[in-house]
């Protein structure tokens, strides 16, 4: 039987800063939204308090100052740094990793057919990573991507597994299915699990139930593969895994918002550049890039706008230079204003890429006047600089440096793992 794995970082956010902070261990953390909004994560101990998940800070602040609560805003150079260091330590102990997210990898566990050699590598490498980073990890290993997604959890929740939880039989499986709310489970969205509850579904057994019939009639094929995969049979491919089908950045801006057009152009450019990053990053180019902005729509004393274009490349690109000059460019078209200034305050603002596909699998055009094997290899050069000397160290001039559109993040850690400035010193 082959198994697979998923690695999942212990309340991740929470972690990373716990690492330069240990006097926080085994106390309440949480680390709020871009512009200091809401909550994203939450320690165990947090969750423990009442504290919810994308709860707005204003609402909580009371809760927060009596109970003590270190709360930081969230620091996206440093927990990027964490995870590629965790993911490194990670692939020396199992070379066929797939990163699915900033704290999640699968694992595949196919060519290990000792059980006994598994267990003990997959504790030696949850160590490994605790010691090595600082950060705790829960291993689930399962006959499928999903059922080690829950394994994984339960890892999480119940010390007794040292971190890794095994899902190798058809007891276990039905254990574990029995006690995982149908909300819970991977695949199962917002909508379906609603729908699934209203036809008595509880619980994921309660989904494994069903007949094939039912969910193929009832369901999408996303939700048909959830429940053959619940059932064991594996049907999702690491390809399918490889890279989402878009990619959006986005920013709330503090106070009432932006109304001159160089300020919403940097804030533009830069997530662009962060869209044409990640892209990079995962091997793929996209075809089509959103523009949007908008005003703030609980504001009826001010006037309402909302900026939407989309534009379609003649040659999909990860190329930064052209991704940022179409987002620009499109903004500009939008904009109500012959002045620098308009009337409208933009309180939102950001750039979707989409219709992605492989990078070694692009369709050129005869009529394309861009180099694009010189575009590529400046675009490698410029990510090799950043990534040595700090992240945009290198940009494109329209993104700026200033950045007065730029969030509110008051309670920031700092930059300890990527920037030299802020590496700490241990006095002896």
């Amino acid at each position: 039987m082959d198994l697979f794995g998923l690695a999942d970082c212990n309340n991740f956010y929470c972690s990373c800063e716990r690492v330069f902070h240990p006097d926080l261990r085994d106390k309440p953390v949480i680390v709020l939204s871009n512009n200091d909004g809401c909550v994203v994560a939450r320690s165990e101990e947090s969750k423990r308090l009442g504290i919810k998940m994308g709860e707005p800070f204003y609402q909580i602040r009371e809760m927060v100052e009596k109970n003590n609560v270190a709360v930081f805003s969230s620091n996206y150079n440093l927990y990027g740094d964490m995870s590629r260091r965790v993911m490194s330590l990670l692939s020396s102990f199992f070379p066929k990793i797939n990163i699915y997210s900033i704290d999640e990898a699968f694992i595949d566990l196919s060519e290990i057919k000792d059980m006994e050699y598994l267990m003990n590598i997959s504790h030696k490498a949850v160590k490994s990573i605790d010691k090595g980073v600082g950060i705790p990890v829960s291993l689930g290993i399962a006959p499928t991507k999903t059922l080690a997604k829950m394994a994984s959890v339960f890892a999480k929740k119940h010390k007794g597994y040292n971190g890794v939880c095994l899902i190798d039989t058809d007891e276990k499986r039905e254990k574990v299915l029995k006690l995982f709310s149908i909300g819970d489970v991977w695949g199962i969205g917002r909508k379906h699990s609603k729908r699934l509850e209203y036809y008595g579904v509880k619980t994921a057994w309660d989904f494994t139930q069903k007949s094939e019939g039912w969910v193929r009639h009832e369901m999408s094929v996303t939700g048909l593969r959830t429940w053959k995969e619940l059932q064991g049979e594996s049907c999702i491919e690491s390809e399918e895994l490889q890279y989402k089908e878009s990619i959006c950045t986005s920013r709330s801006f503090p106070n009432q918002g932006l109304n001159r057009i160089e300020d919403v152009e940097e804030a533009v450019a830069n997530f662009a550049a962060m869209c044409s990053k990640k892209l990079r990053e995962q091997h793929t180019v996209c075809q089509s890039v959103i523009v949007f902005a908008y005003t703030s729509r609980f504001r009826d004393d001010m006037p309402q706008d909302y900026i939407h274009e989309i534009i379609n490349l003649d040659v999909p690109t990860n190329d930064i230079q052209e991704i940022v000059s179409k987002a620009v460019k499109a903004l500009r078209r939008n904009w109500k204003s012959s002045k620098k200034s308009c009337d409208y305050y933009y309180k939102k603002a950001g750039v979707i890429v989409c219709n992605i596909s492989e990078d070694n699998a692009v369709q050129g055009s005869l009529f394309d006047t861009i180099d694009r094997e010189k575009q590529a290899s400046l675009s490698k050069i410029v990510d090799e600089i950043n990534l040595r000397n700090g992240h945009d160290m290198v940009r494109v001039a329209v993104q700026g440096r200033d950045n007065n559109w730029h969030i509110k993040n008051e309670y920031i850690s700092k930059q300890y793992t990527t920037n030299i400035k802020d590496i700490l010193v241990v006095k002896v």
